[in-house]
């Protein structure tokens, strides 16, 4: 008992340590309110601390705190679309979570379901409670009133869908209505219709193509195989659930590559990013600008952070 005390006590004292770091490590902003950092804890748990001076606490005693520079501290970034009726978008490449103010229900990678308090809009921002927000990205937040410091365990993927446990199946996931091994694709006319958007700018949480003109990397992929009658789900971290892995050896046109976003989750084994590929080691996908683009697989940035091959064809 005294052992796993002393180890916390640890842990603790280094996350506080690394929190009032401004700019050494981790992520940071300007605002004079917040300093963040990350860490890692004597467990290997990747962490951001930051320092909330704007949080509020309510005739209930709840202590809500803006979601933006809570989102920053992790890496992500968000979107808010709430004042036109949509959503507050959350995520890297795509989009992971979702939610509205006043609203209960959120998205969750992947799930819908309920938080203990709605979001609610103060002063201009989108502020939660820390049960709330830990509730949202399915992983720990604490919150220190004593000096308003913020500790985000890095979110980890949802339990019975991680990479190792999907690995080798050559299964896609029950329920879904893509296709395995179809010979009714003509790769080559997928290619070709990908090509057609080179160029077409990246937003982050694009909407559908036909409203927007714009794709971020995973409604490229879908955009682009629905084409074919190939239904895959919107989001990166789904798609990887379907179809099957195959080696760089065996790579095809047509095959979905899946990329590493490293420390943007607990596990880099998640991916953060996808592609399509051509042939001759390249792939086709959106990341940033110009928006749609060609990049090498085997060389560059992209060679260095692959993390599997996928057929859904």
């Amino acid at each position: 008992m005294i052992f796993y005390q002393k180890k916390l006590l640890l842990t603790v004292i280094a996350l506080m340590a690394t929190a009032t770091i401004n700019t050494a490590c981790g992520n940071s902003n300007n605002e004079e309110n917040n300093q963040s950092a990350s860490s890692v804890s004597r467990n290997d748990t990747r962490s951001s601390g930051y320092i909330e001076k704007a949080s509020i606490t309510d005739n209930e005693g709840k202590t809500w705190v803006p979601l933006e520079p809570a989102i920053a501290s992790l890496g992500y970034r968000m979107k808010d679309e709430t004042s036109n009726g949509g959503y507050a978008k959350i995520g890297f490449s795509d989009v992971m979570y979702m939610l509205r103010p006043d609203s209960r229900q959120v998205f969750s990678l992947g799930e819908k379901f309920s938080i203990p308090e709605p979001p609610q809009r103060r002063n201009g921002h989108i502020y939660m409670t820390t049960a709330s927000l830990s509730k949202l990205l399915q992983t720990e937040v604490g919150w220190n009133p004593e000096n308003g410091e913020i500790a985000i365990n890095t979110p980890s993927e949802p339990k019975g869908t991680t990479a190792a446990n999907r690995a080798g199946t050559g299964m896609a996931s029950q329920g879904n209505t893509i296709r395995i091994q179809s010979a009714s694709v003509d790769t080559t006319q997928l290619i070709s219709y990908a090509k057609r958007f080179l160029g077409v700018p990246y937003e982050f949480g694009a909407g559908p193509y036909e409203e927007s003109k714009t794709f971020d990397c995973s409604s490229f992929t879908r955009h682009v195989f629905k084409k074919y009658g190939v239904n895959l789900p919107r989001l990166a971290k789904d798609q990887d659930n379907q179809g099957r892995r195959v080696s760089r050896s065996e790579l095809a046109p047509g095959d979905l590559i899946f990329f590493t976003v490293p420390g943007r989750f607990r596990s880099d084994a998640i991916p953060g990013h996808v592609g399509i590929y051509m042939g001759n080691g390249k792939i086709i996908h959106t990341w940033g600008d110009p928006g749609v683009q060609i990049s090498n697989l085997d060389t560059g940035y992209w060679s260095n952070v692959t993390l599997h091959m996928q057929r859904v064809l």
